[in-house]
């Protein structure tokens, strides 16, 4: 039971990461507003993601995992049940920026709290049944978001894909509070530590200062401030470094354990994370929004279209688990060149077909691209951390983590920009959709060749990375932050 509501918990973040994509166009629809608020819908809950994954598994060393998770996954379900009545865009945009705060600290308990849960023997079991159920979601969570968007249950649309976490959310509080162990605050990892929220709210300035003017720019007519704030996001990160390495020498514990930015290979790693995950999510934001707004599938033709990915990444997924220890950082390489044959595949589907692209003439290369960036997920950062010391795994995990979120951000801004620069509004009555059929076929053929540029600039830096994964020894059981990576 204990397991069961650690798994409904990390469900939840993981279709709140994806839906957007399928419901965008319904909720544009609707609540109306710009494109641009589209893009914030998504990257304001990666945004807050990111910042709060920061802080969000100290909040467990120092509070109590049980404790957290639970404080997590009310504030979820509450954002979550604002979400679903929301009057308007901007009300939806706060409440996902809420939503993600909570991920942040909801999300980092799981992993340690079974470590608390299960003994060392059984701990491979109970990993054995998280990752499948999780690759299970991956593949049917965008289907069943478009089927509940279309079915329109008891009138409410859109919403469902909100108001789905209510009965989630629901069953993890009951279940954690009845199977969860009550562990007293520091019990389990022998941390207690300070909170660093100067450190925070720096980090989160300086992330913010980097995506707003990204994704308000073009609407807004590139104003000078707007490039100001952009390069103004450049000594706020070096001031954020700065006071860190202050913090450290005070002797109080920083957000960030910086000696690990001294190894060449986890810095090149960073790099290899914007790069890699701005370009997949930020081509699936455009995608999906191609395919309803500019030729104007229906939720559930759009999502079926894109289940091949899914099944690709899940496909994937299950062989680089197997293959990854004996190819090394190798598998990457393959992965990003496979990714890369399913993007050329898609443009040369896009320049083919162009307006009058059908279901099923986007599953083969949708399929080859969500094959080789499964490959991807399951090895990359533990080969990133593979020079990374013992007392420096905790810090450098959780750093990756929100890079991560941080990477998917600057794509949704950066490739969704580039989209709806070039898209422009339907005026007639043989348009597809809200978009000119014509300028949207433009619009992602220009994304998916700034995704295959972006694969290509991976594949260099994936050069720099170390050639085997960090090596984890048994008789160690390994940090909840490397448990989650893995």
């Amino acid at each position: 039971m204990g397991l069961f509501a650690i798994l409904a918990a990390t469900l939840m973040n993981l279709l709140d990461s994806t839906i957007v994509n399928v419901a965008a166009p319904a909720i544009h629809a609707e609540l109306g507003g710009s494109y641009t608020a589209l893009q914030w819908i998504a990257a304001g809950y990666t945004l807050a993601l990111a910042v709060g994954l920061l802080t969000g598994g100290r909040l467990g060393d120092m509070f109590g995992r049980k404790r957290m998770l639970m404080i997590g996954l009310v504030g979820f379900v509450a954002a979550s049940l604002v979400c679903a009545v929301t009057p308007t865009i901007e009300t939806l945009i706060i409440a996902r920026v809420i939503q993600g705060l909570f991920g942040a600290v909801m999300i980092p308990q799981g992993f340690g709290l079974i470590r608390d849960l299960f003994p060392p023997d059984q701990m491979g079991k109970a990993f054995g049944i998280f990752g499948p159920m999780i690759g299970l979601a991956t593949i049917l969570g965008p289907v069943v978001a478009g089927m509940l968007v279309d079915a329109d249950v008891f009138g409410t649309g859109w919403r469902m894909i909100f108001a789905i976490n209510l009965p989630l959310g629901a069953f993890a509080l009951l279940a954690g509070r009845i199977a969860l162990p009550d562990a007293a605050p520091g019990q389990t990892t022998g941390r207690r530590g300070t909170l660093d929220l100067p450190g925070v709210v720096l980090a989160g300035v300086a992330m913010f200062a980097l995506i707003f003017p990204l994704v308000q720019g073009r609407e807004l007519g590139w104003p000078t401030w707007s490039l100001a704030l952009l390069v103004a996001s450049v000594p706020l990160i070096g001031g954020f470094i700065v006071y860190q390495i202050r913090r450290r020498r005070s002797g109080a514990t920083p957000l960030v354990e910086l000696s690990v930015f001294a190894k060449r290979s986890y810095t090149s790693g960073v790099a290899f994370v914007v790069v890699f995950f701005g370009a997949i999510v930020g081509f699936s934001l455009a995608v999906g929004l191609f395919l309803q707004l500019g030729l104007g599938y229906s939720p559930t033709r759009a999502s079926m279209t894109m289940a091949a990915w899914a099944v690709g990444a899940f496909l994937g997924s299950g062989f680089s688990a197997g293959a990854a220890a004996k190819l090394g950082r190798r598998i990457l390489h393959l992965g990003l060149a496979i990714m890369t044959v399913g993007t050329a595949g898609v443009y040369v589907v896009f320049e083919r077909y162009g307006a009058e692209i059908g279901t099923w003439t986007l599953t083969a290369p949708l399929f080859i691209f969500g094959l080789g960036m499964g490959m991807i997920f399951v090895p990359l950062f533990d080969i990133i951390m593979g020079d990374i010391e013992d007392r420096e795994v905790g810090s450098a995990a959780g750093m990756l983590e929100s890079i991560q979120q941080l990477g998917a951000s600057i794509g949704v801004a950066v490739l969704g920009t580039v989209f709806f620069g070039i898209a422009k509004p339907s005026t007639g009555s043989a348009g597809h959709g809200l978009l000119d059929a014509g300028t949207a076929v433009d619009a992602a053929t220009a994304v998916t060749l700034l995704t295959i540029v972006l694969s290509v600039a991976a594949f260099g830096l994936g050069f720099l990375l170390p050639r085997k994964a960090r090596a984890v020894h048994a008789e160690k059981a390994p940090e909840p932050e490397l448990a989650l990576v893995a």
